[in-house]
């Protein structure tokens, strides 16, 4: 559905944990560092790949499971 949706045209906002969505994502905001009143500022952006090298990005790190990149 959500193929559809953005084959269609759409543009698609997701807040999402799970890191198979977020592998298959083209954009991806990280958000950190924690949550709460430690979260909110801006850790990383880029395409899933480019999340996964980054060196502050706890997402990223798990990123790099999960495209293979370990």
């Amino acid at each position: 559905v959500l193929r559809q949706l953005t084959a269609a045209g759409n543009t698609l906002v997701i807040v999402e944990h799970h890191l198979g969505l977020i592998a298959a994502a083209d954009w991806v905001i990280d958000l950190g560092p924690g949550g709460g009143a430690s979260g909110g500022s801006l850790v990383a952006q880029g395409t899933p790949a480019e999340l996964a090298e980054h060196a502050h990005s706890e997402t990223g790190r798990f990123l790099r499971g999960e495209l293979g990149l370990e």
